[in-house]
């Protein structure tokens, strides 16, 4: 709108140059031809385009000489005519300005006339009749560019106010993401261990106390600490979350701490550790019982003085950060052991939450089914529910990977069901089903012996994908073999091949055809 506005008014074209004073369009050879020809015989010539890029860069040059400039400038290109550019800054940040070049103060004539002709018939060998071309020049009187210098201002103003409030919007969008994913009643349940640690964080919450929360792996230790987070005062704060088990001593001791530019091989810039950009809000250490002692010394010192040095640095920095630990480990018997220290120990151990393993709050299994179902399904998906055979299996099951592992089997289920109502017992992983006492069913294996080559894994894998097929498609060969990219005949062959066929009692001669009359 903004460009249509200065075409119609003042027959000129808006650009736009980049924080490095370079005009893309320019670089890149789409130009836009002004309506002045003079501009536009420049433009089209190897060394106009050069001199019109040298007069572009006189305005950067201001811009980034004097930061606090805000208003429009103008200045006169190599043709001396006039340009008016106005400062973009974008949150804070120079991005370039946008201008209008081209323009005359008032009409050109005499001498003045015949020495832009000059130019031109140098840059532009062969444009001998620019008479006409001197009438078509914009002319803009005193009042004129001032007002289109105004609005240019008025312009990049507009846009940076836009692009502020876009950022804005981003971060609340970001807030509100983040405290979906840790809200409170994303920790399903309602069995009298999980209502214990419901009632905890409530408590807890609206502290600064450093907390330890202890649970095995995949009970969801990370999502307990973000909802202490997000029902604190720090909420509006950042959530940092770091797993100390995955880096080793140094990188774990830069992520923390930060560095500074040359305190290591690939150090070329200074660096904010997790500590400082958490400032003001919360910082999960997950798995802190596998930090080294020297680590957790400087940790010590972190979270008791609230100050750090970076790696490679000499000015100690001060933040103010909540600590929430986790592990799955005994920390008391690892003090006992001499490998992790007392201090940190009674430090972090300020507020323990016990997060109960899966097997001892059976009574969350179906609202966590429920929920993993709802979560994981694709619009338009058919599957409402596991079968009550199903839930028995999982019911029977020890869950040693406790939430993590139910809601992976879950996803599983819905991929391998997609086309059921309900998703039957056979279908669950035979880890799952042997370990809850259940017998594998007719033709189905286990991966639980080494193959013992490479023939023999692809093998196993291959009887594995067919008869999960089968299941999934009730014994419908045609369907399973498109979806397996083979022909029927070829289908059939390793069924028999891998004793796959479907038993009388089931109904059919095992081949199918049933299912797939009924299924046309």
């Amino acid at each position: 709108m903004l460009r249509d506005v200065i075409r119609k008014w003042w027959r000129a074209e808006l650009s736009f140059a980049d924080d490095n004073g370079q005009v893309r369009e320019w670089v890149s050879g789409e130009i836009v031809p002004p309506a002045n020809d003079f501009c536009r015989l420049s433009l089209f010539s190897k060394e106009g385009l050069r001199r019109c890029s040298q007069s572009v860069r006189v305005l950067h040059e201001k811009f980034v000489s004097s930061p606090k400039l805000r208003h429009a400038v103008f200045h006169d290109c190599h043709l001396a005519l006039g340009i008016v550019g106005a400062p973009l800054y974008l949150n804070g940040r120079y991005e370039g300005f946008l201008f209008v070049e081209g323009f005359a103060r008032s009409p050109i004539g005499g001498r003045d006339a015949e020495a832009l002709k000059a130019k031109i018939r140098e840059l532009n060998p062969g444009n001998t009749d620019l008479e006409k071309a001197l009438e078509r020049v914009p002319v803009l009187a005193t009042p004129d560019a001032e007002r289109l210098a105004d609005l240019l201002q008025l312009a990049v103003s507009d846009i940076a106010d836009f692009e502020a409030e876009q950022l804005r919007r981003e971060e609340r969008s970001a807030n509100r993401s983040e405290a979906e994913k840790y809200r409170v009643d994303n920790i399903v349940g309602k069995s009298s261990a999980i209502r214990q640690v419901f009632s905890l964080l409530q408590k807890i919450a609206q502290s600064d106390s450093t907390v330890l929360v202890n649970g095995e792996s995949g009970t969801g230790k990370e999502l307990v600490a973000g909802a202490i987070h997000h029902l604190g005062p720090r909420k509006d704060k950042a959530f940092v979350a770091q797993n100390c088990s995955a880096l080793n001593d140094n990188l774990l001791e830069s992520a923390l701490f930060g560095h500074m530019k040359g305190a290591f091989t690939g150090a070329v810039r200074d660096s904010r550790g997790l500590f400082e950009v958490a400032d003001g809000g919360t910082l999960f250490l997950d798995e802190i019982g596998d930090m080294s002692p020297s680590l957790q010394l400087k940790l010590m010192r972190a979270i008791q003085e609230g100050s750090f040095t970076p790696l490679g640095g000499s000015v100690e920095k001060r933040v103010d950060v909540r600590v929430i630990a986790a592990t799955h480990k005994d920390l008391a018997a690892l003090v006992e052991k001499g490998e992790f220290r007392e201090d940190l120990f009674y430090r972090v151990n300020v507020i323990r939450i016990q997060i109960p393993p899966l097997r001892e709050r059976r009574d969350d299994l179906a609202l966590l089914v429920e929920h993993f179902l709802k979560k994981h399904r694709k619009p338009n998906q058919r599957v409402r529910a596991l079968s009550e055979e199903a839930m028995g299996v999982l019911h029977a099951y020890a869950w040693p990977g406790n939430i993590r592992e139910l809601e992976n089997e879950i996803e599983r289920l819905l991929v391998l069901g997609s086309d059921e109502d309900v998703i039957p017992a056979e279908l669950i992983s035979a880890r799952i089903r042997q370990a809850g006492g259940q017998p594998a069913p007719a033709g189905s294996f286990s991966f639980g012996g080494a193959p013992a080559n490479l023939n023999a894994a692809v093998e196993m894998l291959e009887r594995e994908m067919i008869h999960q097929g089968l299941i999934r498609t009730r014994h419908n060969k045609s369907q399973l073999a498109r979806e397996l990219g083979i022909s029927r005949s070829n289908l059939i062959l390793k069924i028999a091949k891998y004793g796959l066929e479907r038993p009388p009692s089931q109904g059919g001669g095992g081949d199918g055809e049933g299912e797939e009359e009924a299924s046309a």
